[in-house]
């Protein structure tokens, strides 16, 4: 197998959303703007309550995915589909903005802990405009897969014979949140035609001699497996890849369409309160 070297380093950045809360965002800057098929990764968190005490009231989202890892504490969710949702430690959210979604996002600390992971995938020009969709599984509902010095949780993809609750069929998403041992090493068989990225976010590990330290992503070259080994104090990231959709990205802040045209009709029809046009079940 010939192993995925780090092809580029970034260091998350400070970023203000929501009502003034802080989140670190790696995919989405100047850095990296896109990956294709992802178009942001924030990570937030936080021991301070009012940090994110305002949470990220009511906005829209229009052509794209959200999926939403909560590591520690609680995110109450509620949206123009008529969803409410409590998002606990280690549960996740997967919400379709399709053609059209208003949500908020309510953080609550819990036992003095916030954190978690946001991620914005990419839909197919063919699917901008359909039914949005949502869903939310709990921590419990979220297969694991343990051995003396790793436990990886698979949130979509598999990983070991172990499937995740989560499945795109267009970008056929892999997440996993991997904790390695001091010194262990983690491998995994990827496809070819992949993008992804690996973001530590404790401890530190090192991948092809390459040093991964805290609070960086670090976006994976060519290649068909992964490979990371853990640091003196052991680590614990996300590796999440896709299937790249290979269509032009126009964004503009919360909307996320194929040409200019489209996203000056997404904010006509936010001014105009035409931007949820249908209704969707809520599914857990």
């Amino acid at each position: 197998m010939a192993i995925r070297p780090i092809q580029q380093l970034i260091r998350a950045q400070a970023v203000r959303e929501g009502a003034g809360v802080t989140v670190h965002r790696s995919i989405g800057t100047q850095s990296l703007r896109h990956l294709d098929p992802f178009l942001m990764l924030d990570h937030f968190g936080s021991d301070n309550p009012n940090e994110y005490i305002a949470g990220f009231p009511a906005h829209p989202h229009r052509g794209f995915i959200t999926f939403t890892y909560m590591l520690d504490g609680q995110m109450e969710h509620r949206d123009s589909m008529g969803n409410r949702g409590e998002l606990d430690s280690g549960g996740v959210q997967w919400m379709k903005a399709a053609s059209g979604v208003i949500h908020s996002e309510m953080p609550r600390q819990v036992d003095g802990l916030l954190r978690g992971f946001q991620l914005w995938i990419n839909l197919p020009a063919a699917e901008k405009m359909s039914d949005p969709a949502y869903q939310e599984f709990p921590a419990n509902k979220i297969p694991e897969v343990e051995t003396a010095s790793i436990k990886v949780r698979v949130l979509a993809g598999e990983y070991q014979g172990q499937a995740g609750v989560i499945k795109d069929p267009n970008t056929q998403v892999c997440y996993l949140d991997v904790r390695l041992e001091a010194q262990a090493r983690f491998e995994l068989a990827v496809p070819k035609e992949h993008q992804g990225f690996i973001y530590v976010f404790e401890g530190s590990a090192t991948s092809q001699s390459h040093a991964l330290p805290q609070h960086s992503l670090a976006v994976l070259g060519q290649g068909d497996a992964v490979a990371v080994t853990a640091g003196e104090k052991g680590t614990r990231f996300i590796l999440v890849m896709g299937k790249p959709l290979g269509e032009p990205i126009v964004q503009y802040g919360p909307f996320v369409m194929n040409t200019r045209e489209e996203i000056g009709q997404a904010m006509a029809d936010y001014q105009n309160n035409q931007l949820v046009r249908k209704k969707a079940a809520f599914n857990v």
